[in-house]
């Protein structure tokens, strides 16, 4: 078993700051890539991991995990969680549930079938719901002056 490698953390986040990649880093602190990781965590240099289950409550089989629908449900969690994402995939989803509402429709999944626009269940609308949570966090950035401007569906 190795020893634990002392990262100073006020150095690395100088270094950090400066743009250095974690390849460079570890190369720097004579560690793994994977020890920047938990010493990045560990000095709060890490964005948190978001939590998407809101906006794909399924278990996806694998095939599915990089569909439209689930690159579209994700990018709305990730704006109505705070994140900034790029203005043409956020465009994309927003553009994409706002299809969905406006026709009534909501997205459903089934194992070994995929993702299904179904007729929206008024009161558990997910489509709706992560629509309206995206648009308020970008409402609330743009006031801020946080992002660019974004189409509203």
């Amino acid at each position: 078993m190795g020893r634990k490698a002392l990262i100073d953390q006020e150095e690395l986040r100088r270094l950090a700051r400066q743009g250095l990649s974690n390849a460079e880093l570890a190369a720097r602190f004579g560690v793994s890539e994977s020890g920047i990781l938990q010493a990045k965590r560990a000095a709060g240099l890490s964005k948190p991991m978001l939590d998407h289950s809101r906006a794909i409550p399924w278990k996806l089989d694998r095939a599915h995990n990089q569909s439209g629908p689930t690159t579209n449900l994700r990018n709305l969690s990730s704006v109505a969680q705070g994140r900034v994402i790029p203005a043409e995939k956020l465009n994309t989803a927003l553009r994409w549930a706002g299809r969905l509402v406006a026709s009534g429709m909501d997205i459903s999944y089934e194992p070994g079938r995929g993702f299904l626009e179904v007729p929206a269940s008024p009161g558990d609308w997910l489509a709706e719901r992560m629509l309206n949570e995206a648009r308020k966090a970008v409402d609330a950035n743009e006031g801020s002056g946080a992002t660019d401007d974004h189409a509203q569906g």
